[in-house]
């Protein structure tokens, strides 16, 4: 498998995107960060993070999938990066993993892989997902997508995203070594 890309843009959610790059690296995936303009990148709560590269330095053949982080202005920003709405483009029409979590679901709305898919986000962004079917639950599975609500969901998102892409053993695992369960 190649890379598991985790974008930011000024403004992400700290929790959202901490708790997913560390959850994928523990269960032993090949997570890069990548940022929106610039490597050095703030959230919406004043956390700095430097991340691996830049968008711009990379391909779609270097990516196997994509999980967006929400928070806003984060999300809008990663919404407004063509760039970033090509790559996820390109790794949804391989069939691969697309998961947003918060805002981030108006993202791929933006990129135009929700049609007609089961989706949820952050209340009050359903209006931005018209093409979704739009759902409440915490997290949401539709073939390739996973979506979820919000920060209080993160670890239950990325431990969706690892029995998706490894199996349940190892989020069972995880799930006993970091005392979820």
């Amino acid at each position: 498998m190649s890379k598991i890309l985790i974008p930011l843009a000024a403004g992400f959610e700290e929790i959202e995107a901490v708790t997913n790059i560390d959850v994928l690296r523990r269960a032993g995936m090949d997570v890069i960060t990548a940022g929106i303009g610039s490597k050095q990148i703030e959230g919406d709560h004043g956390i700095k993070i430097e991340t691996d590269t830049e968008i711009s330095e990379l391909s779609a053949d270097d990516i196997s999938a994509v999980v967006l982080p929400g928070g806003m202005p984060g999300a809008a920003n990663l919404r407004n990066s063509a760039e970033l709405l090509k790559l996820i483009r390109a790794v949804n029409d391989k069939g691969n993993l697309c998961a947003a979590v918060c805002a981030a679901p108006i993202v791929l709305e933006a990129a135009g892989i929700l049609e007609g898919k089961n989706a949820t986000s952050y209340p009050g962004f359903g209006d931005q997902m018209q093409s979704a079917n739009y759902r409440e639950e915490r997290v949401v599975i539709d073939d390739n997508i996973i979506t979820g609500r919000g920060p209080g969901v993160a670890m239950e998102f990325a431990l969706t995203i690892v029995e998706y892409l490894l199996n349940g053993k190892e989020r069972v695992e995880l799930e006993k070594a970091m005392l979820v369960k």
